[in-house]
C-alpha cells in the first residue's frame, strides 16, 4: 500500500512538471532564460512558504522530521545543481521546440539511474538496464537535427545537460527524502532561485513586465514547488531511479500541451523516438526486485507508522497513524519484494 501511494506521488509530480516546457517556451519570448530560471524557483519557494503560513493545522501538528546540520552537504550540492539545471533547460527550450525538449527530459531517467548505481550503490536490474538503453537511444535520436548529415542540435544538448544535473540532484534529494518535504522545497526554491538571480544579474537581463513575472512565479509554484513536494514524498518509497522512471510521464504531458497550445509540427524522427521512449519507460516501470537481504541496525528520525514490518520498535508508547520520532531498527534478515526506499538502500 505504501509503495502504491508513492507511485501516485511520483505520477502527480510528473504531471505537474510536464506543463513546464511548453509554458516556459511562451514566457521565454518576454523573459531572459537566466531570469526565468530564478523566477521559477523563487515561485516554488514563495508558494510553499505561503501554504505553510496559512496552513495552521500543518504548522501545529507536523508529522515530519526537520532537516539538521547533518544534511547540509546534500542541501548545498542540491541547490548548486538546481541552479545549473533549469538554466541549461531554458537555454535548450529557447533553441529547440518545446515538444522535443519535453520528450528529451526522459533522459533524466537514464542519468538518475546510472548515477544512483555508480555513486549511491542503488541496485539496477535487467529491465532497468534495458530501459536506460532505450531511453538513451531515443534521446540521441532527438539530439540529431539532420540524420543524413548527423548535425547535432545545440538546444537538445543543453536539455541533456540539464538532465545530467538533475540526475545528480535527484540522488542528493534522495538523501533528504525522509525529512519534511515542504522544508526541502522551500530551501530548494529560495536557495536555487537566489543563486540563479545572482547569475542573471551578471550575465542575463533582469527585465520583464509585472504580469510576466507573476505568471513565471505561478508556473514555478506549480511545476517546481508542488512537483518537487510530491517527488520527495515519492522517493521515500521508490528510491531515486524508480521515482525518475515514473517521472517519465512528465515529458508526454509537455508534448501534449505543445501540440495543443503551440501547434508544433510532428516529425518522423520524433514519432520514432516517442515509440522507443514509451517502450523504455514501460520497462523501467515493470521491474520487480526480490531477494534475501540484511537490515543493519540503524537509528534515524522520519515520518512513519507502526503498521509495517520495519517499524516494530517497542521502545516508544503506542501511537496510531503517521508520527515522527527518533527510533532504532534492530538487525533483520528477510526476503520480500522491495524497492530502494529509505529502508532498502543496501548493497547487492
Amino acid at each position: 500500500m505504501k509503495n502504491n501511494i508513492s507511485v501516485v506521488y511520483a505520477i502527480l509530480a510528473a504531471l505537474l512538471f510536464g506543463i513546464n516546457a511548453p509554458f516556459s517556451k511562451i514566457l521565454l519570448e518576454e523573459i531572459d532564460p537566466l531570469f526565468l530560471a530564478a523566477l521559477l524557483y523563487l515561485g516554488a519557494g514563495t508558494g510553499m512558504t505561503l501554504l505553510t503560513v496559512f496552513n495552521k493545522k500543518r504548522r501545529n501538528a507536523s508529522k515530519e522530521a526537520r532537516l539538521t546540520k547533518k544534511e547540509m552537504p546534500s542541501i548545498i550540492l542540491m541547490i548548486l545543481l538546481d541552479i545549473a539545471a533549469p538554466i541549461f533547460l531554458l537555454m535548450g527550450i529557447k533553441l529547440t521546440n518545446s515538444s522535443t525538449a519535453a520528450l528529451l527530459g526522459n533522459f533524466e531517467i537514464a542519468a538518475t539511474a546510472v548515477i544512483a548505481m555508480i555513486f549511491f550503490k542503488e541496485a539496477i536490474g535487467k529491465r532497468m538496464w534495458m530501459a536506460i538503453v532505450f531511453i538513451s537511444l531515443a534521446s540521441v535520436l532527438l539530439t540529431i537535427s539532420d540524420v543524413t548529415a548527423i548535425n547535432l542540435s545545440i538546444g537538445a544538448i543543453f536539455v541533456m545537460l540539464s538532465c545530467v544535473c538533475w540526475g545528480f540532484e535527484n540522488n542528493c534529494t534522495r538523501n533528504l527524502s525522509i525529512k519534511d518535504p515542504v522544508q526541502v522545497v522551500v530551501l530548494k526554491g529560495f536557495g536555487s532561485g537566489l543563486g540563479a538571480l545572482l547569475i542573471a544579474s551578471i550575465w542575463g537581463e533582469l527585465s520583464a513586465s509585472l504580469l510576466y513575472i507573476i505568471l513565471a512565479m505561478t508556473l514555478g509554484f506549480v511545476a517546481y514547488g508542488l512537483s518537487i513536494f510530491f517527488y520527495v514524498k515519492a522517493q521515500r518509497g521508490l528510491g531515486a531511479a524508480r521515482t525518475s522512471a515514473y517521472y517519465a510521464a512528465a515529458p508526454f504531458m509537455g508534448v501534449f500541451i505543445s501540440w495543443l497550445v503551440l501547434k508544433e509540427p510532428i516529425t518522423l524522427s520524433f514519432l520514432i523516438a516517442l515509440v522507443i521512449m514509451v517502450l523504455g519507460s514501460w520497462l523501467a516501470l515493470s521491474e520487480n526486485h526480490e531477494h534475501r537481504h540484511i537490515h543493519d541496525e540503524e537509528t534515524h528520525d522520519h515520518s512513519h507508522n507502526h503498521d509495517d514490518a520495519h517499524h516494530l520498535h517497542n521502545n516508544h508508547p503506542p501511537v496510531s497513524g503517521e508520527h515522527c520520532h527518533e527510533h532504532t531498527h534492530n538487525r533483520t534478515v528477510h526476503t520480500h519484494c522491495h524497492l530502494p526506499d529509505v529502508h532498502h538502500r543496501h548493497r547487492h
